[in-house]
């Protein structure tokens, strides 16, 4: 039991907000089943390999496909990041997810958003688009297939910037329109020039080094095997597995 993951008291108060109201009969106790829920994607098995002392494994998939469906868990990690950000100074960066031979199907799924599955020089990838506030904890996530550019993924996650003073991020952010965009939220951005620049751009070397805290918190979130490695064919439930480690890491 000693190896099993169970929700303390005080996390399962933070997260109780969050949960759906019951209807009808009332469900499966929520401890047994998020504890499931966060053991399985922690250590990236199959729902039916779950440990028999969480309860069925068909109580726990469906609770965690009804909960991804209805954003559960991306609400999770939105509500507690409103109550106890920095957001003085934010960070953006993005990372490659390798996906699983399971769900690296190209086909073009049915639907406004499709897979999120792109090829790359470095295979078959999901790409993830990160803001975090000054101490690395993520604040919002976007998702792309792997060949979608970067800035593709700051135009998205423009708009859920909270309001702050610095953004750090590396070359791959350098744009004349992105600059423009931050500086019209009042938001000072630290971003080096590209080597292919004629001009040196201005920016502060020493606040730069900070953005190695979110470089930090995503190789956290690729601790969780599947979140480093993307088995799900659905990008909702996969999106999911990210906000669930977000928050389970970060904000619990």
């Amino acid at each position: 039991m000693s190896d099993l993951y169970w929700l303390t008291d005080d996390q399962m108060e933070q997260l109780r907000p969050f949960f759906p109201k019951s209807h009808g009969r009332p469900r499966v106790d929520d401890r047994w089943v998020l504890g499931g829920i966060v053991f399985v994607n922690r250590n990236g098995l199959r729902w039916r390999d779950a440990p028999s002392a969480y309860g069925p494994h068909e109580t726990l998939y469906n609770r965690w496909k009804r909960w991804g469906e209805r954003g559960v868990f991306t609400r999770m990690m939105e509500g507690l990041t409103a109550g106890d950000a920095e957001p003085k100074t934010v960070m953006i960066n993005a990372t490659y997810l390798k996906a699983h031979r399971a769900a690296s199907s190209l086909r073009v799924k049915k639907g406004p958003l499709g897979r999120l599955i792109g090829r790359t020089k470095g295979g078959v990838n999901t790409k993830l688009h990160a803001v975090a506030d000054a101490n690395g904890r993520p604040l919002s996530f976007f998702m792309t297939a792997g060949q979608v550019s970067d800035y593709t993924g700051a135009a998205a996650l423009l708009d859920d910037l909270p309001k702050a003073q610095w953004l750090l991020g590396d070359r791959g952010y350098d744009a004349d329109w992105f600059r423009d965009a931050l500086q019209a939220k009042g938001i000072q951005p630290c971003i080096p020039g590209r080597r292919s620049c004629n001009e040196p751009v201005r920016y502060g070397e020493r606040r730069y080094r900070r953005r190695s805290r979110i470089e930090i918190m995503l190789g956290c979130l690729k601790d969780w095997r599947r979140v480093a490695t993307r088995y799900d064919r659905c990008p909702t439930a996969f999106f999911s597995a990210v906000a669930l480690t977000a928050t389970v890491i970060f904000w619990l």
